[in-house]
């Protein structure tokens, strides 16, 4: 999270301008170089690199980011130790629970998803699609909270001195000193609770999952709505099943270890 010694600008404005694509869904020069303050020389020039490597396509005179980045997206997450050897598990928690079920990890300060699978009678999937495609602070979500959980105090403090404690809701905790309180909770009872803290009238339970050192990979977790995730169903029974699959995935990846059959990334 620290910023480069020495930036290129030219890399700069090529990431700017594949963000602004994203966020625009597709643009015209004309549209790009206002959202990014450039001639349209410029945004025309990096298009046109973009284009020739395959990473945009042009329809009309507007330009969308190509599939190429699902091919490289797809890559990463195959190549994710957390996503090889929990994807199964993901899966069965959500069809034991009918709601979504997800898994989740850090980068950068922030909740990145690896995998969303919807139960049943899961709700919100119009949200829950959305949250794949973009990455959410750490102290509102049940993965979030259980991840920093086991993160070292010294990361947790660099994350908070980066992005804040922003509210998400009337639940969500802001406080620093209260959010430390939840955390040593947290690692006290092996779970963390989302309690209408990302969105109103929906809760969430989440699991660290951890290797044998002890270091937290990931986490994963089950949403549904207060309706359904109400009493023992929220303090006992949903917490004993998402415990039990972050047990078992953590069995996964350490036999996968011993194997020395672990792929390259957390």
């Amino acid at each position: 999270m620290k910023p480069a010694k020495n930036p290129v600008g030219a890399v700069e404005t090529t990431i700017e301008l594949i963000e602004a694509l994203e966020s625009l869904d597709g643009a015209t020069v004309t549209e790009l170089a206002d959202a990014l303050g450039v001639t349209k020389g410029t945004a025309h020039n990096h298009l046109a690199t973009l284009q020739q490597h395959h990473y945009v396509v042009k329809q009309g005179n507007t330009y969308t980011l190509s599939l190429k980045f699902l091919v490289i997206g797809e890559y990463l997450r195959n190549s994710s130790v957390l996503y090889e050897n929990a994807k199964a598990e993901v899966e069965q928690l959500a069809a034991d629970t009918g709601e979504y079920a997800h898994l989740s990890t850090e980068q950068h300060g922030l909740s990145q998803k690896l995998h969303k699978v919807r139960g049943e009678y899961a709700v919100g999937t119009e949200y829950q699609r959305a949250k794949l495609q973009k990455p959410d602070c750490l102290h509102y979500t049940a993965t979030g909270k259980a991840i920093l959980a086991y993160l070292p105090r010294s990361r947790v403090e660099e994350i908070i001195d980066y992005y804040g404690l922003p509210e998400r809701t009337k639940q969500t905790i802001t406080d620093r000193d209260e959010l430390y309180e939840t955390l040593a909770d947290i690692r006290e009872r092996g779970y963390a609770l989302n309690d209408e803290e990302e969105v109103e009238r929906m809760r969430a339970v989440g699991a660290p999952i951890r290797n044998k050192e002890g270091t937290v990979l990931g986490a994963v977790s089950v949403s549904g709505p207060v309706s359904r995730m109400k009493d023992e169903q929220f303090t006992d029974v949903i917490p004993e099943k998402v415990t039990d699959a972050a047990t078992v995935i953590e069995m996964n990846i350490n036999m996968a270890e011993r194997r020395g059959n672990l792929p390259r990334y957390v």
